[in-house]
């Protein structure tokens, strides 16, 4: 039997999680950062824009259009196969003002008409999308993302206890804010579709998070003289070889998505890829690290909790003794 880990592995992944919290921190407060000075490169699907669906010859492919496009004036394009390949069908999406997205139409017409006869190709379908809905579906996409959140927040809850479920939630923040970090760095166009990367991110990076709490609490169970460090520090070695060859197939097989699949998921593929990696590091380092902060400051306070309740007892004790007899 293959094994990528060999039993008994002991790595030391608690001792160094301060360092390793503080760099994640610096990169969160980085993202925002940039989030405020730089910003995401928004599509047309959140700013605007206009779309046309075209149909050309079947010789002609996604990089023959988008260059007889930009020749033509038309920049920040973005153009995705749509249908089968035979049909040679192709969506053109445009950003700009109102103004000049009821022309878009007629600029494609025009463009493609320099290089094909009219018979050639087919403007099929034109639709606009204004301002105000592009903000409107804007705000509804990062609200969707946040009531993932607060729903894994409530189910981590209900399946372990209160030590558990913030770390888990804390793991996804950090995940989702360092992955939309890279896309600002890169300028990848922020649309649905890296959207929809980043909600299926929550999921992943959630599941490797419950396969890593599943065995803290299965070893503080088996063995409940371990302190927490020691106890979370085991299960990380014990699940080491899992996660490392879930995430490495994933990745392998969202890489190849990425080189093959073409333009139309390129950015889609690129935005797994990178959150397959960071959920991966905050698994074993954020989440884990988080169990130890909170069952130490549960344990702090509840042992204050019964100081400070028997110190009230004795205080009443000597406040109000027993009157002696004359």
């Amino acid at each position: 039997m293959l094994e990528l880990i060999r039993p008994g592995i002991k790595i030391d992944f608690v001792g160094k999680r301060n360092v390793l919290m503080g760099i994640s921190l610096f990169a969160v407060i980085a993202t925002f950062v940039l989030l405020f000075t730089k910003g995401l490169n928004y599509g047309i699907d959140f700013t605007g824009g206009a779309e046309v669906q075209v149909r050309v010859p079947t010789s002609w492919d996604i990089g023959r259009i988008r260059e007889e496009l930009n020749q033509g004036g038309i920049h920040g394009l973005k153009v995705q196969q749509i249908g089968i390949p035979s049909a040679s069908q192709f969506l053109i999406k445009e950003q700009g003002d109102e103004k000049s997205l009821n022309l878009v139409s007629k600029h494609v017409s025009d463009i493609l008409g320099k290089s094909l006869k009219p018979s050639e190709f087919e403007i099929q379908r034109v639709d606009v999308v204004g301002p105000a809905a592009g903000s409107s579906l804007r705000t509804s996409g990062f609200m969707s993302m946040f009531f993932a959140l607060v729903c894994i927040l409530l189910y981590v809850w209900l399946r372990f206890d209160s030590r558990f479920a913030p770390g888990a939630v804390l793991a996804l923040f950090h995940d989702t804010v360092l992955t939309l970090g890279v896309l600002i760095l890169t300028q990848k166009q922020f649309d649905l579709q890296i959207l929809a990367a980043l909600l299926a991110l929550i999921g992943y990076s959630n599941n490797d998070t419950i396969i890593v709490y599943d065995r803290v609490r299965e070893t503080i169970h088996q063995h409940p003289e371990l302190p927490m460090e020691q106890a979370v520090n085991r299960a990380i070695n014990e699940t080491l070889g899992r996660t490392i060859l879930t995430s490495l197939c994933t990745f392998i097989t969202v890489a190849a998505l990425w080189l093959f699949g073409g333009k139309v998921i390129e950015d889609f593929a690129f935005t797994l890829m990178v959150g397959i990696v960071v959920g991966t590091y905050s698994s074993i380092f954020i989440a884990s690290s988080f169990v130890i902060i909170m069952s130490q400051y549960l344990d702090h306070k509840e042992k204050r909790s019964k100081t400070h309740g028997s110190a009230k007892r004795r205080r009443v004790v000597m406040i109000r003794p027993e009157p002696k007899a004359n």
